[in-house]
């Protein structure tokens, strides 16, 4: 080998050691940055010597497919979690103080008081009040679902506008890519931002891709609704200011499709839209069908009866805007938790709970005396004797009012306790499949450090191998001279 060619490799040695130096520099930065990708520089032999031919990108596109998914469920059972968590407060407060069947079994205690010493008036003022607080904890449970079904609303609408956004800062990474890769420029750093943006969209709704000549890229939903082609697909939804109880709300669509609402305490949706339609148009509707059913319940037990028999039952104690009129059996009317109140004339004479008679003459029970207690009795008894409830409400057909309030409670909880559960699985999915892409395509420092070590060896290698080259031209030419 000639000295030329021996100082041509040490000087292609110094180069590729220049450039691979710069490359791990770089690794060693961008280590605490979850978005990038290891990079290596691949040589190639060149006589005489070798070169770097290519900066690559680590990638493991099953792992990172596999992320993509358990990052969308994640989302979506995170953002369940979190609202139902929200809801509980808002309609049933703290440890579920404010529940109609706390207020029931409240009215149901003072009933009882009451039926011991029915001649005593303050016993029946606590009785009407006890029957006030179970108005209250019905309309503001009611106030409360509406409310959280138009915050929600809003959530959707800000949800669908940052997709919308994700998505046209994926055409300009991923126009990049395109034009970079027909080119033949380094285009590793927009393939990191493109994934990144790609992690992002998952947590609104689950995706799935494929990858096309010059690195061009198409995302469509699990559910084969194109999000992006070219050019980013419309994702559409018009919020509502405010919702009546039983109005549908309105559906968010991709591309002229619409978005299914996620399903179950442990949810199939995947992304946080589909559970936000969940919350919206599932949880808390049901839930307000259950608060109309325990008001209707209300209505029909403590209603007023003739006790001859020649007029219908009459609104008693509560009330609604169709009295005197009793709510049909067993069927729902959407708002009435909303709108059921306290009869007035039990606010004047509480003592009408006793005697009956708040819809005339015809209705008095107790005409004999202040010592009759059986009316009293009797709504005690009609609060645990079974009613016919309307399935719709998704709790049931026959139950006691108390138990079906109670019943209404513990499917709420139930749920809230499915969702956290599933909540803790899917969040240590989502982490452990981080780790494991982490793991294949990120830094690791320790390693890296030992690449600056290697490299270090090989540039003392070649300069030492360029001293020897210098020390024979010298040699060389002072024999010459």
């Amino acid at each position: 080998m000639s000295l030329a060619t021996a100082l041509n490799i040490a000087q292609s040695s110094l180069l590729n050691t220049s450039r691979q130096t710069t490359v791990v520099s770089r690794n060693v930065q961008e280590e605490k940055n979850s978005d990038y990708a290891r990079r290596t520089a691949v040589l190639s032999s060149l006589a005489p010597g070798a070169r770097v031919v290519v900066i690559q990108r680590a990638t493991s596109e099953q792992l990172f497919r596999q992320n993509l998914v358990a990052t969308s469920a994640w989302s979506a059972q995170n953002t369940l979690v979190s609202g139902l968590d929200r809801l509980d407060l808002s309609v049933n407060g703290v440890d579920g103080a404010l529940t109609p069947a706390s207020a029931i079994t409240e009215l149901h205690k003072a009933l009882q008081i009451y039926s011991a010493t029915p001649s005593n008036r303050t016993l029946a003022d606590n009785a009407v009040n006890a029957a006030r607080q179970a108005v209250a904890s019905l309309n503001s449970g009611a106030a409360a679902i509406q409310t959280f079904r138009a915050e929600a609303d809003q959530e959707i609408a800000t949800s669908v506008n940052d997709l919308n956004s994700l998505l046209s800062q994926f055409k300009d990474a991923n126009n990049e890519i395109v034009a970079g890769t027909r080119t033949g420029r380094d285009v590793n750093d927009a393939l990191d931002q493109r994934d990144a943006l790609l992690k992002k969209i998952s947590e609104y709704v689950p995706i799935s891709t494929f990858t096309r000549s010059d690195n061009d890229m198409v995302i469509t939903t699990t559910d084969g609704m194109t999000l992006f082609e070219t050019v980013p697909r419309s994702v559409t939804f018009e919020p509502s200011p405010a919702y009546a109880p039983g109005a549908a709300g309105n559906q968010i669509y991709i591309d002229r499709v619409p978005v299914a609402m996620g399903v179950g305490g442990n949810t199939n949706a995947g992304g946080k839209l589909g559970s936000l339609l969940q919350l919206r148009d599932g949880v808390a509707v049901t839930m307000q069908r259950q608060l109309d059913e325990v008001a209707r319940g209300l209505i029909t037990a403590f209603a007023e009866k003739d006790p001859s028999g020649a007029n219908p039952d009459a609104a008693g104690l509560f009330t609604w805007p169709g009295a005197p009129a009793v709510p049909a059996a067993g069927t729902l009317i959407d708002g009435l938790a909303g709108q059921i109140s306290l009869n007035n004339a039990f606010v004047s004479n509480p003592e009408l709970l006793r005697d009956g008679g708040a819809n005339g003459a015809a209705y008095v029970q107790n005409s004999s005396g202040s010592s009759y207690a059986a009316l009293l009795i009797s709504y005690g008894e009609r609060l645990d004797q079974p009613m016919t409830f309307d399935p719709a409400a998704g709790n049931g057909d026959k139950a006691s009012l108390s138990g079906y309030s109670a019943n209404s409670v513990g499917w709420y909880q139930a749920l809230r306790k499915e969702a956290s559960t599933a909540a803790d699985a899917k969040e240590a999915l989502a982490v452990r499949t981080g780790e494991a892409l982490s793991n294949d395509t990120g830094v690791n420092v320790d390693m890296e450090m030992s690449n600056l070590l290697d490299l270090e060896h090989s540039y003392q290698a070649s300069a030492r191998l360029i001293k020897a080259v210098d020390d024979m031209l010298s040699a060389l030419l002072d024999a010459v001279r």
